[in-house]
């Protein structure tokens, strides 16, 4: 039996990094529904459909907080039967990504392969995407999005002063989507309490996911000043 493909995007969050770098009275507004480029489509959609850029993949799940009022007013008529809400958001982003994951089991089997994207990488280029179900699917045990890392790395002391120096020889920045079987990363995250990302948790399984080379296109919406970047990518894209 083929495995198939779904995304799921973690889009329970307020955005507390992002909103407190706002001025005041703009951050009521969830990050992820913030309108970005030429079409006022939000962060979450541009992300959504980024994933949907794909034809393997089957169904993106998105998981929302459960008083969510927000994704019920978005235009996902163009994603036809693509789309599937799922309103069981955790506290944390490794608790929204396990009630998701349980929340579908019904539909997936534990082969199946997920891809895990964050709402706030709206720039995700469709190359990159298909690099990585090609080069981390098949038989192998998943991997993700990453790219090389370039700037010098310093380590600070409590004070902000510089006490060493890193090698930055073998390191990589993570990036998303990051992809695995559904029943292992159910199976790791259960197990996993304190992971920052989804194959934090398969390495403790004795995983070793494939690292496949993204761009640094697919940034990270963090601090408002990201936007000015993820505007610029977005109309690049859409010329």
């Amino acid at each position: 039996m083929t495995s198939r493909y779904f995304g799921l995007i973690p889009a329970a969050g307020s955005g507390t990094r992002f909103n407190a770098g706002e001025a005041a009275g703009k951050a009521e507004l969830p990050k992820q529904y913030r309108p970005l480029g030429r079409d006022g489509r939000s962060m979450l959609e541009h992300s959504v459909r980024a994933l949907l850029a794909a034809p393997q993949i089957d169904t993106v799940f998105v998981v929302l907080s459960p008083g969510d009022p927000y994704f019920r007013t978005l235009d996902w008529s163009g994603a036809g039967q693509r789309v599937e809400p799922l309103y069981c958001g955790g506290a944390s982003r490794r608790d929204s990504v396990l009630n998701g994951l349980v929340a579908m089991v019904p539909a997936v089997d534990p082969d199946d392969w997920v891809l895990v994207h964050d709402a706030a990488r709206p720039c995700l280029q469709k190359k990159d995407l298909l690099g990585l179900i090609d080069r981390a699917g098949g038989d192998g045990e998943g991997g993700i999005l990453a790219v090389p890392v370039a700037d010098t790395l310093k380590r600070s002391d409590s004070d902000g002063c510089i006490v060493n120096t890193e090698p930055r020889d073998g390191l990589w920045q993570a990036q998303t989507p990051q992809m695995f079987r559904h029943g292992l990363l159910m199976r790791a995250l259960l197990q996993a309490l304190d992971v920052t990302d989804e194959a934090g948790a398969v390495e403790k399984l004795g995983v070793h996911p494939k690292l496949v080379r993204g761009s640094p296109m697919n940034l990270k919406v963090t601090v408002p000043e990201d936007l000015v970047l993820a505007e610029l990518i977005l109309g690049k894209d859409a010329d």
